[in-house]
């Protein structure tokens, strides 16, 4: 089994009496880029400000890199890089000066400075006043902040917020690259199921407080309700075939859907069209991240 960089137990969170974070056990693997998906409102901040011991828990504990964080909050959050909300910055500085502030507060050698402007490809404009960068070189400014002190763990909340698709994209190659590059665990909290299904390798998903789901991005996705496709007419005369032939058959929208993995489309077509069914469209859909995701949601009470 692989460690656990972050693992939380029971944690909960009640803001008098509403409860935003329900007993939620989190366990996110090292060196791993952990998306933690869930609605506006989920819970995902809240958890997030909990973990940066920004505020406290009701109930639970919090264990990074094996160490609780109630003991040893310095010393774990000196390991600790992270973006909550907007990153904050002197927009009347150049981005060098900037980071240089950042250095000087954490206590690093001056070559940090340039490696954390060459991992998020501002080295051109490091003499550039912020005020004149583009919403996606502010972002990546706070990533760079984040990252000074080669931390080995990076928290991003919402980091693609506010960005045009160039923006997003820019981010989201930069965010995939920090693993590798940084030898760390990323964890990236986020409204936007495509953007996660496109960057994660493990996934938390989290709605009205509770976590539905969490594992591999491989393991979510088999809980996809694949679906074979029909177009076949006379259509309901076909639907009522299948159905005798013990086929889980509904209809959508002029179109048969059969749920599940193992129909063997090859014979279905067969018996459809030697019975003198005429068969025009015949595919198989699977279930991709949203659908899988609305799947959970609904579940719950």
């Amino acid at each position: 089994m692989e460690p656990l960089v972050i693992e939380t137990r029971e944690l909960t969170k009640k803001f008098n009496k509403f409860t935003a974070v329900k007993e939620l056990n989190l366990k996110v693997p090292q060196g791993a880029l952990y998306g933690f998906l869930g609605p506006n409102g989920a819970g995902k901040s809240t958890t997030i400000r909990m973990l940066l011991g920004l505020i406290k828990p009701t109930t639970g504990t919090i264990h990074l890199f094996n160490q609780d964080l109630s003991i040893h909050r310095l010393n774990i959050l000196s390991k600790v890089g992270s973006i909550v909300e907007t990153p904050s910055y002197y927009e009347h500085l150049t981005a060098y000066e900037n980071l240089e502030i950042t250095r000087k507060i954490l206590q690093l050698p001056p070559n940090e400075i340039e490696k954390a402007l060459d991992i998020v490809k501002l080295t051109q404009w490091k003499r550039q006043k912020v005020k004149e960068f583009s919403l996606g070189m502010k972002q990546r400014l706070g990533i760079a902040q984040a990252l000074m002190g080669n931390r080995e763990l990076l928290i991003l909340d919402e980091p693609t917020n506010g960005l045009d698709p160039a923006g997003v994209k820019e981010i989201r190659e930069l965010i995939m690259s920090l693993p590798e590059i940084m030898n760390a665990t990323v964890l990236i909290s986020s409204h936007i199921l495509s953007e996660i299904e496109l960057m994660a390798d493990h996934v938390g998903i989290i709605h009205q407080g509770k976590l539905l789901f969490q594992g591999t991005m491989a393991e979510l996705k088999t809980k996809g309700r694949d679906e074979v496709v029909v177009k076949a007419s006379p259509l309901g005369q076909a639907a009522a075939f299948l159905r005798n032939k013990g086929y889980d058959v509904t209809i959508r929208e002029g179109k048969l859907y059969l749920p599940g993995r193992n129909i063997n489309m090859e014979i279905l077509n067969r018996e459809l069209v030697l019975s003198g069914y005429g068969v025009s469209h015949l595919s198989e859909k699977l279930g991709n991240l949203e659908d899988i995701f609305l799947q959970l949601t609904g579940e719950v009470a």
